[in-house]
């Protein structure tokens, strides 16, 4: 303690608190109800985060270790720990000795773990707060130990796997913050790497630090350190957005740094902030991952999902069924189907809103209509109160991949319009229907018989139960057969507004789901099936090989999912104008449309064909008349034109060479072409020009 500086009194609380540490035996909970959320004294914070981290009566782990300072890495280690023990206010007589019970814990830790040690894991950073507690050697080495067993996410190191799940998190909740950090193709490993590695001591005061592990550890609960990381994020989003144009490593290094503007007197608010994050997210963002945490051998087993891939965050159908019964302020989703309308119509889960995916290719216009009148759906669903109700939209496929990419391009429609709390429902309606078998759903006390409904003439045991329900007039049951079971009748009719379909789909019985009853006028689709006709024939064959053009669902079982446009990177891309380019005299066509991604993703772009080459402009949002030349392809590369006979204006370009054993694809892109028939037929003609052209 510095000379002059005044004890304060300890208060009756503080006094409490004291008093039961000292009697021993004390437990998390205890210490928990006395605190109650209060700033520690920090007389009794050695003993508060020993009893956090159950490390009290633990042995000395290095007692029997031969004290050999000899790693590979041991002048490094000798260097960082020798930086740490530098910043401490401390005599120097004692340094000595604190440097080689620093440089012991993180050797020991090396080989007893068999991890190789370097600077990027943050160690130091991570043992300055305990160094500050003053602990004997063993002591210090139990609750580094701990912390990194409990706190510390496995795979921690760059492109690891809590990152990502880091920035579903951020999508859920965030969603145009995560597309502003997406567009600068900032990761979350890039600027949180060490307030994972640290738990925030890398970049906060000693005193901030020591106020949120505080908190930290008497909650015990290695997730909320997300939540933590979230609200940090949440706090900046103007100031980040505000970024756009400093360059990346600009705005990563404005990210990295943000904990570092916390004091003492935010902590209070940071947490009641998470808090209330925490509960406005699926308990599935824990359930599904909680091996990220720990290291007990029985959660080592790798998860089926890559999380760098994830679209979006994911909800298991068992949270989907839990949560929409029950009552307060908890997560409530708002289930949309997306399956075709004749699955829907076999079976589906009786508050889910229908939303047939094809739509969003075949009438982009109808898709728009359905669209509003499923927002309205929702928002009339809460406000009444429904069983059907809730804020967060869950996205329901077949759980059949090949299926389920036009669902995907679906929930990409809403990501890319920045609505918050969009999930996808694991496994779809396939994982559902082996819940509820799993479950015994068939059993009458079983309070899940009412969940799956048909709108078909035959139903199963399971849909008769819902018929059981609902005839017996329950409140319950006749909530759910008005406000789901028949939502997707106001969908039907194309004249009446979104009001009133809504009040359609509340009030008016069942009645299966059809897409031709949609009234709408489609003249044009002979003529979009026929333009990829095999007939349509305008010369030789390319280079030998198959007609440029086919119809059919081969792309489904394609393997060639090269897309060349995702490897480049924006940063370098050339910044053009639309018009400028469209009006060059070398550009023979014009043709707008819509790149589609893998992912579902779609972009407003452009195709351009001049004699040679095929160009793709995609269209930059923020800066309206200009666009990226996304893609440049030469005419005589295109080695395969494919359509969907569902879908005929999703035309696909695959390019490539010939060679003696095949097709060799180096390229594929993917767009949604207006008027399709038009487009296709001038690039294959102009296709052809070039090939006859090198064959003279």
């Amino acid at each position: 303690m510095a000379e002059g500086e005044e004890v304060l009194p300890l208060s009756s609380w503080e006094i409490d608190l004291a008093k039961a540490l000292e009697e021993g035996g004390c437990d998390l909970e205890t210490v928990r109800n006395i605190i109650q959320g209060r700033p520690l004294p920090d007389s009794l914070r050695a003993k508060v985060w020993k009893i956090a981290l159950n490390v009290v009566g633990k042995g000395d782990s290095l007692a029997s270790w031969d004290g050999c300072l000899d790693l590979p890495e041991q002048t490094l280690i000798h260097k960082d720990c020798q930086e740490l023990i530098d910043q401490l206010a401390r005599p120097e007589e004692e340094k000595s000795a604190l440097l080689l019970d620093v440089e012991s814990v993180v050797t020991f830790y090396c080989k007893s773990r068999n991890v190789k040690y370097s600077s990027s894991l943050s160690w130091t950073y991570l043992l300055q707060p305990l160094v500050h507690l003053q602990l004997p050697r063993c002591d210090l080495y139990n609750c580094f130990y701990a912390i990194m067993n409990k706190y510390i996410p496995r795979d921690c190191f760059l492109k690891g796997r809590p990152f990502h799940l880091f920035r579903l998190l951020l999508q859920y909740h965030e969603p145009e913050l995560c597309s502003f950090l997406d567009t600068k193709k900032i990761t979350p490993d890039s600027y949180t790497l060490n307030w994972l590695g640290s738990l925030f001591s890398c970049y906060c005061s000693h005193e901030v630090t020591q106020a949120i592990w505080d908190g930290y550890l008497q909650l015990a609960d290695p997730f909320f350190i997300y939540f933590l990381m979230l609200i940090i994020l949440v706090n900046a989003k103007e100031m980040i957005l505000g970024q756009e144009s400093n360059s990346k490593e600009e705005v990563i290094q404005f990210l990295e740094r943000s904990p570092a503007s916390l004091e003492a007197e935010d902590i209070e608010d940071l947490f009641s902030l998470a808090q209330y994050y925490c509960s406005k997210t699926p308990a599935s963002f824990r359930k599904d991952n909680h091996s990220i945490f720990g290291s007990s051998l029985l959660g080592l087993k790798d998860d089926d999902s890559d999380l760098s891939q994830a679209l979006c965050l994911a909800v298991s159908v068992a949270e989907i069924l839990q949560a929409n019964q029950q009552q307060g302020d908890g997560v409530r989703f708002f289930v949309v189907d997306c399956r075709p309308a004749e699955q829907y119509n076999a079976g589906h889960l009786s508050t889910a809103f229908h939303l047939d995916s094809d739509l969003m290719l075949q009438n982009p216009s109808e898709f728009a209509q359905s669209v509003k009148s499923l927002l309205e759906a929702q928002k009339q669903s809460i406000e009444s109160g429904s069983i059907a109700g809730g804020e967060h939209l869950c996205f329901m496929g077949s759980g059949r991949e090949e299926e389920d990419m036009y669902m995907n391009m679906v929930l990409a429609h809403f990501l890319q319009k920045n609505k918050e709390y969009v999930s996808i429902a694991k496994g779809g309606f396939m994982a559902l229907q082996q819940h509820l078998a799993d479950i015994n759903v068939e059993g009458p006390e079983n309070g899940y018989g009412h969940w799956i409904a048909s709108t078909l003439g035959s139903k199963s045991s399971i849909n008769s139960l819902a018929e059981v329900d609902s005839s017996n007039g329950s409140s319950e049951g006749k909530g759910v057969k008005s406000l789901v079971n028949k939502m997707t009748v106001a969908l039907k009719t194309k004249s009446v507004n979104v009001k009133e379909k809504v009040i359609s789909f509340i009030e008016n019985t069942s009645a299966p789901v059809d897409r031709i009853s949609f009234n709408l006028s489609w003249p044009e689709r002979a003529s979009m099936l026929r333009h990829v006709s095999s007939s349509d024939r305008l010369g030789k064959p390319y280079r030998g090989v198959k007609p440029v053009f086919s119809i059919g669902d081969e792309e489904e079982y394609d393997t060639d999912e090269i897309d060349s446009s995702s490897m480049s990177d924006d940063d370098r891309k050339e910044i053009v104008n639309i018009q400028t380019w469209i009006n060059k005299p070398d550009i023979k066509h014009h043709f707008p449309c819509n790149e589609v991604k893998e992912n579902g993703y779609m972009f407003s772009s452009h195709l351009l064909v001049t004699a040679t080459h095929m160009y793709c402009l995609r269209e930059i949002p923020s800066r309206k008349g200009l666009a990226y030349i996304q893609s440049r392809q030469a005419l005589n590369s295109v080695v395969k034109i494919t359509s969907k006979k569902k879908h005929p204006e999703l035309i696909t370009f695959k390019y490539g060479n010939s060679t003696p054993t095949g097709i060799e694809i180096l390229a594929v892109e993917r767009y949604l072409i207006p008027n399709a028939g038009d487009a296709t037929k001038a690039i294959k003609q102009q296709i052809i020009k070039v090939l006859d052209a090198l064959e003279s």
